[in-house]
């Protein structure tokens, strides 16, 4: 068993077991829960502090573990119902409300509930993980000299010039800032090259996330379509003379969440548009370690074809190791790089010097190609086991594009079908998956759903859980369109 998996076991039968016990009763030893449950003593230890972070046991080094005393009352609840005229007038001054709306982004983030396929999240599943390598390397960084010291403030040399070299073209580490995963690199990037109230370019469909750090920031986005080939180039302009932008923000590789890689062609045209535009395009290039093994050569990152300073490009680690190695970079060149390192500082100073080192010894290892192959291979299967359930079990659901990298699928669902009915249908059967409407900045052409192979255990529950899915679509089939 999974060591993640029994440390949560073990603690839900301790838990279960609590009342056995009188308030300050005394457990049995860790010994004794070892021979008991057949676990490791790092797993009862684990299990234990657990049940202790959650107020239930006290644990006494050298006299053992014993049940925690009735909590007593906290203090009084006051009132922040002030609160709501102080946020409203906030508004009132703003040319776009920084309210922010986070469902998009906690969908994929949060854990559903127990005995629930989660065909819904944005990581690799614990098991694709390079658990192994990942403390290896950070057992090992922990060992070099000066680890725990503070870094150059850009990101530690090394690492900017393996983030570079994977960026290619003529982009240098003297360009490269490291940052604390992409989501915080995106952030930078639009605070620094938009003012509140502007307008920014979003394709349409899109990250929620993007859209989401977008109105923290007053940005107003407006959407340009995308179709199987990215952004559509004429309307790209169309939307720069209407709204005189000067930010498009697009993921040109495996986009999500359509899947979409910006055709040869196109990729000129995009530069070119923007370069006229006088405006900035932000790439982000989230997946690129995530391709599959049928993908063949991948087109290289807007970036490498950029003499001009155009493409403030951001890439990550974290999609292809662990939602917490949140190590990832953020390239540009020009002026506007003093502007994204002195945001950068503002918000963060830097990231801590242990998870750099930590990258490093990942990234050089063997360990880490191994890794990648073995990926590649298992979201290959993984997506044709998903593309095939789909297609026997439910082909009313139109699968308009297979991608060869990422780790979702992006399905249309039939005319009338009600998103939330289906989704609130889909929990019940057992299974959560992720609505169509948060990637969208204004109305939706029809509704959608997008479903993660990456996040479950096994092959098997990719199946079960389109088994699920198809359930849930019979219950509300009265409200769909024909």
């Amino acid at each position: 068993m999974h060591e993640r998996s029994s440390v949560g076991d073990l603690a839900d039968r301790l838990r279960s077991e609590l009342d056995r016990y009188s308030p300050g009763g005394k457990l049995p030893s860790s010994r004794a829960l070892v021979e008991r449950f057949r676990v490791s003593p790092v797993t009862v230890s684990r299990a234990l502090a657990q049940l202790s972070a959650e107020g239930l046991v006290v644990t006494r080094p050298g006299a053992g573990a014993f049940r925690a005393g009735p909590r007593e009352a906290g203090p009084a609840v006051g009132d922040t119902s002030w609160q709501e005229v102080a946020l409203s007038a906030d508004a009132t001054s703003e040319l776009v409300p920084r309210t922010v709306d986070a469902s998009g982004v906690l969908v994929s983030l949060a854990a559903p509930p127990p005995g629930v396929i989660e065909l819904n999240g944005g990581y690799l599943h614990p098991s694709l993980q390079p658990e192994r390598a990942m403390a290896a390397a950070l057992s090992r960084a922990g060992r070099r000299p000066g680890a725990w010291a503070r870094p150059p403030m850009d990101g530690l040399l090394e690492l900017r010039e393996w983030f570079a070299r994977g960026i290619g073209g003529a982009v240098t580490a003297a360009e490269v800032l490291i940052t604390a995963g992409g989501q915080s690199a995106l952030t930078t990037a639009l605070r620094a090259l938009a003012p509140p109230g502007a307008p920014v370019l979003v394709e349409s469909p899109t990250y929620p996330g993007m859209l989401a750090i977008a109105r923290a920031a007053g940005l107003r986005p407006v959407p340009v379509p995308v179709d199987r080939d990215g952004v559509k180039p004429e309307l790209l302009a169309d939307a720069f003379r209407a709204t005189g932008a000067r930010v498009f923000v697009c993921q040109p590789l495996f986009q999500n969440p359509t899947g979409a890689v910006l055709a040869p062609q196109r990729r000129g045209e995009v530069l070119g548009i923007a370069r006229a535009a006088g405006a900035f395009v932000v790439e982000d290039d989230f997946v690129r370690r995530l391709v599959h093994e049928d993908a063949g050569p991948l087109p290289r990152p807007l970036a490498s074809d950029d003499p001009d300073g155009v493409v403030v490009h951001v890439c990550s680690l974290t999609k292809a190791t662990s939602p917490s190695f949140r190590v990832s970079a953020l390239a540009a060149r020009g002026p506007v790089l003093e502007r994204l390192r002195a945001i950068q500082v503002v918000d963060t100073f830097f990231v801590p010097r242990p998870l750099q080192e930590a990258a490093l010894e990942l990234v050089g290892s063997p360990a880490w190609p191994r890794h990648l192959r073995a990926v590649a291979r298992e979201l290959r299967h993984r997506r044709d086991t998903m593309t095939a359930t789909l297609r026997l079990s439910l082909p009313e659901l139109a699968l308009p594009h297979v991608p060869s990298g990422g780790y979702h699928l992006w399905l249309r669902l039939p005319d009338g079908t009600d998103e939330r009915a289906l989704l609130s249908a889909a929990l019940r059967a057992g299974v959560a998956v992720t609505p169509g409407r948060p990637y969208f900045s204004a109305e939706p052409p029809a509704a959608h759903l997008r479903l993660s192979f990456a996040a479950v255990a096994s092959t098997a529950e990719i199946t079960e859980g389109v088994r699920r899915l198809r359930t849930a679509c019979a219950e509300i089939g009265s409200t769909a369109g024909p």
